[in-house]
């Protein structure tokens, strides 16, 4: 049984939707931030995004603890990269491509002290595949967080080939103290959620292409038939339908079965621009 690492400080590599998150979750736990994005703006947008996502807990339950801005003071958001090489564990939340995830895992990976943890939050690409760019296969570990972070309570813990147990425990002990539940998994493409919620996607996606339902009724039937607490087309905008493409493109290439074929309508709808929530426009107009 390995020992887990005190972890005291994160650093955050991308600010979107999942990385704001993150560090969201890690400041309210007390530890210190360090935020990177490769521009001030996109921080800025991230730093917004965290102060409402924090006052909307606060009008969720008036009587939480919470002090805002203690929160905020102890995110640090720079553009600098190597303002990352005290942290104690650093997670990469950059865009699901693979080039650019290898890019940046390599860049910190150069940056960091022997012992520090490199987390991706990759919610597809082989944890061993990523861990490979690195000098620290056995430091290097998949941590997928699930959108929105604050709020959903599942991580799944992802080895690679050679993560040591003393990683996995450090990161199993690092998200229970972020207010989550971690569950280890085995690197495999999708891990266990992807490989499982996708396909659903996917086939809700062909239902409405095939004309079944409109996307209000085939969300309606996975609601009150399978008490789903938000329906596949519904939850597909809310993640980004670039995304699902991307994951559903991992994987029908590993895994090689034609149950994972992307939609077609799916791509068509990515190339049109039509990208769900963030765009103001995918299976609903928003």
């Amino acid at each position: 049984m390995g020992c887990a690492m005190e972890i005291r400080q994160i650093g955050v590599i991308g600010t979107g939707t999942m990385g704001n998150g993150i560090a969201q979750v890690s400041a309210m736990a007390g530890l210190d931030v360090v935020m990177v994005d490769v521009d001030k703006a996109i921080l800025d947008k991230a730093s917004a995004a965290i102060r409402k996502s924090l006052e909307r807990i606060k009008k969720k339950d008036p009587t939480r603890e919470l002090d805002e801005e203690a929160v905020i003071r102890r995110i640090r958001p720079t553009t600098e990269l190597k303002d990352i090489s005290r942290a104690d564990c650093v997670i990469e939340a950059v865009p699901e491509v693979l080039e650019l995830k290898c890019k940046v895992l390599r860049e910190a990976d150069g940056l960091l002290a022997e012992d520090t943890i490199l987390a991706t939050n990759t919610s597809s690409i082989s944890i061993t595949k990523l861990a490979s760019v690195t000098k620290r296969a056995e430091r290097f570990i998949g941590m997928h967080f699930m959108n929105p972070v604050p709020v959903m309570q599942l991580v799944e813990v992802v080895r690679g080939l050679a993560t040591s147990e003393d990683t996995f425990n450090s990161i199993m002990e690092l998200a229970r103290k972020l207010g989550k539940t971690p569950v280890g998994t085995v690197d495999s493409p999708g891990f266990v959620a992807n490989r499982i919620l996708l396909p659903m996607l996917n086939e809700a996606f062909f239902a409405y292409s095939e004309g079944l339902a409109d996307a209000e009724g085939i969300d309606t039937i996975m609601k009150l038939g399978m008490n789903h607490p938000i329906g596949p087309l519904a939850l597909a905008d809310l993640v980004g339908l670039d995304v699902c493409l991307s994951a559903l493109e991992v994987l029908h290439e590993e895994l090689g079965d034609p149950k994972y074929r992307p939609c077609p309508l799916l791509r068509r709808m990515v190339a049109a621009g039509y990208l769900g929530r963030k765009t103001g426009r995918g299976f609903y107009t928003y």
